[in-house]
């Protein structure tokens, strides 16, 4: 169809998670309880570090500002995939279509940047020990934190402005749960070269600096183990850092499932179970991995939890 023959859509459909209409009352319980578990489990790990003066350490202050993160990441997606478990229509209007897009970008791009800096942060603590308070200190933290949150506004703002030189009119149907930017381009009627140019550059750096440096981090964590030789130290060094290393091997496994794997060995729709993983089930499971696993945020709990008794 010509683009002067075309008619430019202001509303898409949603095709959500499933179409079998016998699993959105089940699916809208799970997915309510699991909403409900990231915001109470996330603001209340905020809340505790908040309140602990102990726990106003830089290594606190990135858990907390990972917590909010996660719980903002998880509200741009879930409260809409739960409206759509209870109508039939699925309908999102394109300016509603364009703002949850904007602020999944803002939050995904952050937590990235959030994993990095706290990857770091352990590297430096457990192999320049002595001159940790040096380098580390609240202030340089509460920096990283602010380039965090700005490069995710950058990075989300960067797509945002390409896509509104797109017209939607091959389809109005997105096949997600949510308005991703791939789905977006499918649809599209305008030659998307571009912005796709664009998701390969900047989405492709911004993994390439943040696993990179997650990666060589832990790598010099783990030679500065080998050479302690001590159960003591090796004890000493998985509880400070064990937490992180299993949610960020959450956060890029799946990436490396999602990019790596071929698609043969994959799930049927492998993207939608991929942002699913991303957007509804780490940030509830993150607050979970750094309670159970961090001592100092479980002495703090009982803490509270005596004085509240």
């Amino acid at each position: 169809m010509g683009r002067e023959n075309s008619t430019f859509l202001t509303e898409f459909v949603l095709t959500g998670l499933t179409q079998h209409q016998e699993l959105w009352l089940p699916l809208f319980l799970v997915f309510l309880v699991i909403y409900l578990l990231t915001i109470v489990w996330n603001f209340g790990l905020i809340a505790l570090i908040w309140k602990d003066p102990h726990l106003h350490i830089p290594m606190y202050i990135f858990l907390g500002n990972l917590a909010f993160v996660d719980a903002c990441l998880s509200s741009t997606v879930t409260p809409k995939m739960l409206v759509d478990f209870t109508d039939e229509s699925r309908m999102i209007s394109y300016s509603q279509c364009m703002t949850q897009f904007f602020s999944f970008a803002i939050w995904g791009t952050a937590e990235c940047f959030l994993l990095a800096a706290m990857a770091y942060d352990r590297y430096v603590a457990i192999c320049s020990l002595l001159l940790y308070p040096v380098i580390v200190t609240n202030t340089w933290c509460i920096w990283l934190i602010v380039l965090s949150y700005m490069g995710g506004l950058t990075h989300a703002l960067i797509h945002e402005v390409l896509l509104f030189r797109l017209t939607f009119c091959n389809s109005h149907i997105i096949h997600h749960f949510y308005c991703d930017i791939m789905p977006l381009f499918k649809i599209s009627c305008t030659d998307t070269s571009l912005n796709y140019l664009m998701v390969l550059i900047f989405a492709g750096l911004i993994q390439l600096v943040t696993i990179g440096t997650v990666i060589i981090s832990y790598a010099l964590v783990l030679f500065t183990i080998l050479r302690a030789r001590s159960m003591k130290s090796v004890r000493k060094a998985f509880s400070t850092c064990g937490a992180h290393l299993l949610s960020v091997s959450l956060y890029y496994g799946t990436l490396f499932i999602m990019y790596v794997l071929p698609r043969s060995q994959q799930a049927d729709d492998p993207d939608t179970m991929d942002s699913l993983f991303y957007t509804v089930i780490i940030p509830v499971l993150n607050p979970v991995i750094y309670s159970l696993r961090n001592k100092q945020v479980r002495d703090s709990l009982r803490k509270t939890l005596k004085k509240n008794a």
